[in-house]
């Protein structure tokens, strides 16, 4: 089984990457092998552009039987929880439009710009096709966006707007690649910080990543026949 491992820094995989070169055999740059299971990690940087062209680079030359997209994530409600680790099941682009004379934002899809159920999209919101996804994360909806939200009008804004529960900066940069060229794939995040008027001291960063490393470590041990933590004797 290929599988592909995707995030926009690596600082986000460091754990996963310290299991990945413990546990399994280097067999490439960026490529780990353990018998018949293949994991391989691209960092494609921050955001939407970078993601986009790393993976429409990537896919046309390497085919894989899942793709998942793993990182941190703002919450605009409370539940989730800081260091809660979450499933994005669909996703849009929350900052594609314009900004209307009196402030209000309007989507490409509003405009009629762009047609919001022309494939991939559905009512224009990319939606992951396969429903039950991991069974033992919570599935949440979410907004990509270039400018992640700081003021209390612009999230108010948003949340009216999309009803969704996370942000990100590359989530539907991902989902559209994948329907595109058809690659299965799972979206998850791990919630670092609420989306309110910016207060990095409410943040906690370090937790996320904790927390989103042992469950992605997870769904590697479990394709990989349950890989022990603790190293083996050499």
């Amino acid at each position: 089984m290929r599988i592909l491992i995707v995030a926009a820094t690596g600082f986000e995989l460091l754990p996963f990457t310290r299991f990945l070169e413990e546990k399994f055999v280097r067999s490439g740059e960026y490529t780990f092998q353990k018998g018949a299971v293949q994991v391989s990690v691209l960092i494609t940087g921050v955001g939407i552009t970078m993601t986009t062209y790393a993976l429409a680079r990537l896919f046309p030359f390497q085919r894989f039987d899942l793709a998942i997209n793993a990182g941190i994530a703002g919450a605009f409600h409370r539940e989730p929880s800081l260091g809660d680790v979450v499933e994005v099941s669909a996703d849009t682009m929350g900052d594609l439009g314009v900004e209307e004379r009196d402030g209000r934002f309007a989507s490409v899809f509003s405009l009629g710009l762009c047609d919001p159920n022309l494939a991939p999209f559905t009512d224009g919101w990319l939606h992951n096709p396969d429903r039950e996804g991991l069974a033992f994360l919570p599935k949440v909806s979410g907004i990509t966006v270039h400018k992640v939200h700081g003021s209390e009008e612009r999230i108010r804004e948003v949340r009216e707007l999309y009803h969704a529960d996370v942000e990100t900066m590359e989530s539907a940069a991902f989902f559209y690649v994948c329907l595109q060229e058809k690659i299965p794939f799972l979206a998850i995040r791990s919630i670092s910080n609420y989306v309110e008027p910016r207060n990095r001291e409410a943040w906690n960063i370090s937790l996320a990543i904790e927390n989103l490393n042992q469950v992605l470590i997870g769904i590697i041990q479990g394709f990989s026949g349950g890989i022990k933590e603790e190293k083996e004797p050499g």
